[in-house]
């Protein structure tokens, strides 16, 4: 198998799951209270957005490189 189809593949892939999920979500702890032997942690939810343009960009991309190797 050709490089550039295995990147196309893997372009669409991607494309694909950043359009279903639209962002990355991670938890982090942090101290809250911290009294000798006493701690309380929180826990935080981050997220990173990811704009629908690049999950579309990214499908269009690995097609595109699908076609062109082709032939």
């Amino acid at each position: 198998m050709k490089p550039a189809i295995s990147v196309g593949i893997l372009l669409i892939i991607v494309g694909v799951i950043s359009l279903a999920y639209q962002g990355i979500t991670y938890t982090t702890q942090e101290k809250a209270v911290d009294l000798g032997t006493l701690q309380i942690t929180t826990e935080k939810e981050h997220t990173i957005p990811l704009p629908p343009i690049l999950g579309v960009l990214a499908l269009v991309g690995g097609v595109v490189l699908l076609v062109v190797n082709k032939s």
